[in-house]
């Protein structure tokens, strides 16, 4: 999966048993056109397991689906968010809500604006830093990014590796 497409996929989790794929289909296409649509079924009993994905032709339909958060599907509050690869799923940080980030690999010109002008695409930034030693002010090669919006934070960790003034 691309980056762009990445971004297009959102896992809807806490779904009314009775919820088909033409119920989740009906509730999240009035965001925007989806190319996929699937609650997932266990096989052997025949019935949902509770959750699901909807994927949207552009990550733009999906940032509108995940602003008009909570959702309720088939009188059901569901749980909607970035879908993470499933290599990655089993890791607790995939399922943590977080607004901060680690950004490792730095090299010495990147300065706090640069952190703050790239990542601004994926949200609102609270405050992006690159750390350094307080004594002699070297940097160490690492920053963080706080975000307003947990949101913003999973669309930038999904997409993983990040080009920011040339590395």
């Amino acid at each position: 999966m691309d980056n762009s497409s990445q971004l297009c996929k959102l896992f809807v989790g806490g779904l009314n048993v009775d919820t088909d794929d033409d119920g989740l289909r009906k509730h999240f296409e009035q965001y925007g056109q989806l190319t996929d649509c699937v609650v997932v079924v266990n096989k052997q009993l025949q019935r949902s397991r509770c959750f699901g994905f909807v994927t949207y032709s552009s990550a733009e339909e999906a940032d509108a689906a995940m602003a008009a958060r909570p959702h309720v599907v088939d009188g059901t509050n569901v749980e909607l968010k970035r879908a993470v690869a499933r290599e990655d799923a089993g890791k607790p940080e995939a399922l943590a809500k977080v607004k901060k980030i680690f950004i490792g690999g730095l090299k010495d010109d990147i300065e706090d604006e640069h952190l703050n002008e790239y990542f601004s695409q994926f949200g609102e930034i609270e405050k992006a830093e690159v750390i350094a030693e307080k004594e002699t002010g070297k940097k160490r090669g690492f920053g963080f990014v706080h975000f307003t919006d947990n949101d913003s934070a999973d669309k930038a960790v999904v997409l993983k590796f990040h080009n920011i003034n040339g590395y």
